[in-house]
């Protein structure tokens, strides 16, 4: 190929500004495109969370329940004296109401079924321990969850989580 020579004395090859141009600008559009993208991937976690948080029923903590403690049977001899309180959902009126509460009868009946026969070991291990209440709670607050009068309206929840005020194993 035939060199241009440069006022200066210098020679280039042809094209090579063009290709040099060209590599840059192909460079700058692959960088705002992942940048674009990355900032959209980012955001678009941001703007889903934002919207689940929206469409759920935000509850107002209401009075706890205690609910006297009953012991189960565990595998191998040994028992469970467990005791739960419930949180309810605080009413819209503010007012009382005369009701005293939820009524714990669902949830004890749930609580037998969650922890009779297992063992022992399952319940000493915290992390066991801490997966079996969390499957408790959400089944008491499904129990506690009552559906909508009117079509279009959510469900109304009584119940919003429970606490253990008691576990003895013997």
């Amino acid at each position: 190929m035939a060199k241009k020579a440069k006022a200066d004395g210098e020679e280039t090859a042809p094209g090579g500004k063009k290709k040099l141009i060209i590599v840059a600008a192909l460079g700058a559009v692959l960088l705002a495109g992942g940048t674009g993208g990355g900032v959209f991937l980012l955001t678009k976690g941001d703007t889903a969370a934002a919207a689940e948080t929206a469409h759920e029923e935000v509850l107002t903590p209401g009075d706890v329940v205690t609910l006297d403690p009953i012991s189960l049977n565990l595998a191998d001899g040994h028992y469970l004296k467990i005791g739960l309180a419930l949180q309810a959902v605080a009413a819209e009126g503010g007012g009382h109401g005369g009701s005293s509460g939820p009524d714990g009868s669902k949830a004890l009946d749930l609580a037998i079924q969650q922890f009779s026969g297992l063992s022992m070991a399952d319940l000493s291990n915290p992390e066991q321990r801490q997966h079996y209440k969390e499957e408790l709670e959400h089944k008491i607050v499904e129990a506690y969850t009552e559906e909508p009068a009117e079509e279009g309206e959510a469900p109304h929840k009584t119940v919003m989580g429970i606490y253990l005020t008691q576990f003895v194993m013997q």
